[in-house]
C-alpha cells in the first residue's frame, strides 16, 4: 500500500487535460481551420470525448504542461478554446450517460515511458 501512494503513475500524479472549443465554421476557410484543429489535438494523442471536447491523459503534471503548451502554441485565430487540466482521481470521479443509462468512466490504456 505504501508504495502505491507513492508510485509514479497514481491517481494524484497523473493528469487528463481537456480541451473545449467553440470554432467558427460560417466560410469552408473557417471549416477547413477547425478541422485542422482537431487534426493536432488527435496528432498530439487527444481523444475525442464530444465533438467539441478532446481528453489526453498524462503521466505527470510536467507532461500535462508539454501538451497544453502545445496547444496553445496551435489555437486557431478565431473561437473560443478553453484548456482545463485535473487529476486521474477527479477524472475518475466524473458521471457518465448515454439516455438515462450510466456508464462507467474510461481509463487510460498503459502507455509506455521511454527514458
Amino acid at each position: 500500500m505504501e508504495a502505491e501512494r507513492y508510485s509514479r503513475l497514481n491517481q494524484y500524479r497523473c493528469m487528463w487535460v481537456m480541451v473545449f472549443f467553440d470554432l467558427p465554421t460560417e466560410t469552408k476557410k473557417d471549416r477547413k481551420l477547425a478541422a485542422k484543429f482537431r487534426k493536432i489535438l488527435l496528432d498530439d494523442g487527444f481523444t475525442m470525448f464530444q465533438f467539441s471536447i478532446y481528453t489526453r491523459f498524462c503521466a505527470s503534471r510536467e507532461n500535462a504542461d508539454v501538451h497544453i503548451k502545445r496547444v496553445k502554441y496551435h489555437l486557431p485565430p478565431e473561437g473560443q478554446v478553453g484548456i482545463m487540466h485535473i487529476t486521474d482521481k477527479q477524472f475518475g470521479m466524473m458521471e457518465i450517460f448515454y439516455g438515462t443509462q450510466q456508464h462507467e468512466t474510461k481509463r487510460p490504456s498503459q502507455q509506455l515511458e521511454i527514458f
